[in-house]
Order: structure tokens, then C-alpha cells, then sequence
């Protein structure tokens, strides 16, 4: 799709991301607008936050969409690419509703629009259409224009996604000590969700049994399995494995979790292990604390080497692979029928989720779907 620069019908961009605390007295706040609604008492907001407060109650997250923001204005100046970009959160500032607010004054009405979620699941995608459509209804109730949102593709299998995370996983490889490499094997990490939430990811036809959350994970880890094969001769052993589980310890989450994969490893006398952190867009607490801190000391404890690989963050081949997004779906909406990039058995994700993708825990208008109030 090198030779596309005609981004219209859209006029912007919008970066939707979840949000982090950028200092303390931001915590508590910070966390009650992600369990608004729950009636979780501030003393356990308090306790859930600790994870931050190790680092100075602030989460990397913010910082790494600004570098984000960078390389996308850049890369897409750099190809002659004209398309503002924006930035929205759903929890915390930038909020999401003064950023549309600001983009209809701005004169934006057809707005292309990338989640920092790459797969398929109530959390990273009909959540944040939801989000969506509650801005675009506050906006409407204010009397301002509703502009048109699209949400982008899963992009979980694109080139410019999956390249860096096999170059990661390389790298840590190569770090490890060269008397433990050959027989190390990798644990694939994502968040991990309730079953039932699992099991109805996706569009209708792929539910059930992980549904498409679990499907599209696996599907990218053995790409990164053939891709480190190819360059190293070596097919390592590899397993999906989940982390940060949340949550009453009745419901059944996803298992196994990745402290309890590291001490069966270490039972079964694997001698080192890589850390892929393949469901995190980039380094944020999830990654810094569940696996930089906590799994790392598990591995400690158990005198088993580990590295954990980078995810992709600002690399300029995924600021690339959001242009090639946009352009893509733009020449879709011109009528075209361009090229789609992707890795892998599943193929290119759908562009507009079909009634009952990712279905929600409680029925909410969902915006830039098949079942949007806004079309």
C-alpha cells in the first residue's frame, strides 16, 4: 500500500487508550473511574493501587502514548500523509470526550480511530465502543456536531506489530547466558480475562473454547515461534500463559498464570526462560510490575534465569502499520479493495464488528459497529 497518500474520507486520527495516574493524588481517582459503578470503597481502591505507588503513583502508560503520538505525526509527515492526530483516554486525562469535543471544533466529522488493543475481547474493543458512543452522546446533548468514528482493525497479526515482538524475543534470547539459551523456552504473556468473557470474544462464529481472544494470541505466538525458528535454527518450546488477573476468586479467569508456569518450568528442569509480553501494546504496569517485578522475583526465588522481551511501543515499523491502517480502510471506504496485511492462519480482522462481537456484560449503545446509534 506504499503507493496510497489519500486518507479521506477521514480528516483525523483519534489514539484511544485506557489511561494512567501521573502522580500520587492521582491514584485513588485514577482507579474509581475504572471500577465506576462496582462501589469498591476507597481503602480498596487504596490497596489495589499499591502496584503504582512503587513506582511514584504515576503509570508509564501516558508517556509511552506520547511517544506513540511522536512517531505516528512523524511517520505519517514523513509519507506525505495529511491527517492530524488526537488523543483520547477512557480513564484518565486527556479524557476521551473533551478530546472529540475539541476535534468537532476543530472541524473533524469522519474521525479513524486506534485502540491500544490489538485483539479481539470485551475489555480491548466493544468496551472502548462503548466509550465511544457515550462521548458521542454527551457531545450531542452540548448541541455540537456528532462526527462519524471508525474504529481500525485488529491489527494483532499485522507485519509491523508482530516484527518488532520476534526482534524482542531475538534479543533476549541473545541475552541470555550462552549456557542456558539453547534450552530455554518461551512463555507468551497476555491479560488475562474471565473465561466466560473469553469464550465470547469475537464475532458469533467464534465463540467458545477462548473464543477469538485466546485464537488470536495463539495464532500470533507460533508466528513469532516459526519467525525465531528461521533465524536461529532452534524451534524453542513455547506456551500462552496469562498475568494480572483482577477480580473475585470464584469466577474462573485464564489460566495458567505466568509465576505459576515459571515454577512448573523450573520443576520440569527448563533452565532458562523469555518473557513475551505479546497482548501489551507497550511497557505499561502491567508489564512493569506483573513481569519486570513480580514474576521476575518469582524467577529469582527459584534460581531461574529469565529476560523479558520489549514490546512494541513507538517503533517506527508500528507507526507504519498504523498508516498502512488508515490508508487501508480509507480506500475500503472509497470503494477500493486494497491489499491487507497480516501474519499468520487467520487473515485480516474484520473492519466493522458485527452485532454480538464481544457482546457486553450489560446492553449499552456501542459506537462505529454494525449496532451503532451513530452510523
Amino acid at each position: 500500500m506504499s503507493d496510497l497518500r489519500e486518507p479521506a474520507p477521514y480528516d483525523a486520527l483519534l489514539l484511544l487508550s485506557f489511561g494512567g495516574p501521573e502522580g500520587p493524588d492521582d491514584v485513588v481517582p485514577f482507579l474509581a473511574n475504572v471500577t465506576r459503578g462496582r462501589g469498591i470503597p476507597e481503602e480498596r481502591l487504596k490497596e489495589v493501587g499499591k502496584h503504582y505507588f512503587l513506582f511514584g503513583g504515576v503509570s508509564p502508560i501516558n508517556g509511552q502514548n506520547r511517544a506513540l503520538l511522536d512517531a505516528l505525526r512523524k511517520d505519517f509527515a514523513d509519507h506525505g500523509l495529511d491527517l492530524p492526530v488526537y488523543w483520547g483516554n477512557r480513564n484518565w486525562a486527556p479524557y476521551l470526550t473533551d478530546t472529540l469535543r475539541e476535534m468537532v471544533r476543530d472541524g473533524r466529522r469522519r474521525i479513524a480511530v486506534l485502540a491500544t488493543s490489538a485483539y479481539a475481547s470485551y475489555s480491548g474493543c466493544r468496551q472502548y465502543r462503548e466509550n465511544l458512543a457515550e462521548s458521542l452522546a454527551a457531545l450531542e446533548a452540548e448541541g455540537l456536531p456528532v462526527p462519524r468514528v471508525d474504529k481500525l482493525r485488529h491489527y494483532f497479526n499485522h507485519p509491523g506489530f508482530v516484527e518488532p515482538m520476534v526482534d524482542g524475543v531475538l534479543a533476549s534470547l541473545a541475552d541470555l547466558p550462552e549456557d542456558v539459551r539453547a534450552g530455554a523456552h518461551l512463555a507468551f504473556t497476555t491479560h488475562s480475562i474471565p473465561t466466560s468473557a473469553a469464550d465470547s470474544s469475537g464475532p458469533a462464529e467464534a465463540h467458545g473454547d477462548g473464543g477469538a481472544y485466546v485464537a488470536e494470541h495463539l495464532d500470533v505466538a507460533r508466528v513469532i515461534v516459526e519467525a525465531v525458528r528461521e533465524r536461529t535454527g532452534v524451534e524453542y518450546p513455547w506456551q500462552l500463559v496469562y498475568q494480572s488477573r483482577s477480580g473475585a476468586p470464584h469466577i474462573p479467569w485464564l489460566e495458567p498464570d505466568v509465576c505459576d508456569h515459571l515454577e512448573l518450568l523450573h520443576s520440569d528442569g527448563v533452565p532458562a526462560v523469555v518473557m513475551a509480553p505479546i497482548g501489551f501494546v507497550s511497557d505499561h504496569m502491567e508489564v512493569l510490575y506483573d513481569l519486570d517485578t513480580e514474576a521476575t522475583e518469582k524467577a529469582a526465588e527459584l534460581g531461574l534465569p529469565v529476560r523479558r522481551s520489549a514490546t512494541v511501543g513507538a517503533d517506527p515499523r508500528f507507526a507504519a502499520a498504523v498508516r498502512d491502517l488508515v490508508l487501508e480502510r480509507a480506500a475500503i471506504e472509497q470503494g477500493r479493495e486494497p491489499q491487507r496485511c497480516a501474519l499468520g492462519a487467520l487473515g485480516p480482522s474484520h473492519d466493522l464488528c458485527p452485532a454480538g462481537c464481544c457482546p457486553a456484560r450489560a446492553l449499552k449503545p456501542a459506537a462505529a459497529g454494525a449496532d451503532s446509534p451513530y452510523a
